[in-house]
């Protein structure tokens, strides 16, 4: 009866039950037409949180980038993402931990937190998750085009300019992450 492209939904399901209902014409007959409408409207829509997300595809890297950029793009406009890359710049051991932190938060907030089962599917190599590799690498592809866009760093000093990168991808893998997983894809 429904007209609707793809896959059906409960809602597809309450709009055939519905219009059934209207051409029927005994009473027992739409009482329990009016059950299975009551038992469709609870079942609803499945929950945003408790799905099993398997693979990674395109609706799961535009939904990391776009969560990179709500986090971002006050990290291009604000001066202290410059100065706090040049800080880390000229310290190695703070550009290690703000490595190590852009990946473990990233890690932490996909695999560990249990926002939602998050399953490894098909990792590169055998190991590394292919959900990780696209979040933080669509952070750090729109953190360097961004940046590099809008001025905000100057490629003459490549070192510095990576280093400014990084620290914008502090939020911005948090919000690819958070982007990422909590639609439910």
């Amino acid at each position: 009866m429904s007209d609707s492209v793809g896959d059906p939904t409960v809602v597809d399901l309450i709009d055939d039950l519905e219009a059934i209902q209207t051409n029927l014409e005994s009473e027992a007959t739409r009482e329990q037409v009016d059950e299975a409408i009551a038992t469709a409207r609870r079942i609803g829509t499945p929950p945003v949180f408790g799905r099993v997300i398997r693979g990674f595809d395109r609706a799961d890297l535009t939904e990391a980038t776009v969560g990179s950029l709500l986090l971002g793009i006050p990290m291009f406009v604000e001066g202290g993402t410059n100065e706090a890359g040049s800080y880390i710049a000229t310290r190695p051991l703070a550009m290690i931990v703000t490595i190590a932190l852009v990946v473990g938060l990233t890690v932490g907030i996909i695999y560990v937190a249990d926002i939602q089962d998050v399953r490894v599917h098909e990792p590169f190599f055998g190991l590394v998750p292919r959900r990780l590799v696209g979040v933080l690498g669509a952070s750090l592809l729109t953190a360097t085009a961004m940046m590099t866009v809008w001025g905000r760093v100057d490629w003459a000093e490549p070192w510095f300019a990576v280093s400014q990168i990084l620290v914008a991808m502090v939020p911005m893998s948090i919000g690819g992450a958070l982007g990422d997983i909590l639609p439910g894809s």
